[in-house]
């Protein structure tokens, strides 16, 4: 039976360009993504995000089922969950 601590998404380690890789929990990757989104206008947004009515929705739809934003030509966003204790 798998351990439940696989599962825990409490730390991501977030990539993006020209940033060094940051450390941030889940309500950090949370506001950060929110922030993102509101500078999308909602026909730019991908198709999946398009029938979430929020940010925070959005945001958390990615957080839950994603591990990468388009954030315009030659520009990534990529968050990944990490354990740092064993």
């Amino acid at each position: 039976m798998p351990d439940s601590l696989m599962y825990q998404q409490d730390t991501f380690v977030v990539l993006e360009t020209n940033q060094p890789e940051q450390f941030l929990t889940a309500a950090e990757l949370l506001e950060k993504l929110k922030g993102i989104l509101h500078g999308f206008q909602s026909e730019d947004l991908p198709h999946d995000l398009q029938k979430f009515d929020n940010a925070e929705t959005q945001a958390q739809h990615l957080i839950d089922t994603g591990c990468e934003l388009d954030i315009g030509p030659g520009k990534f966003l990529q968050w990944y969950a990490v354990r740092l204790e064993k």
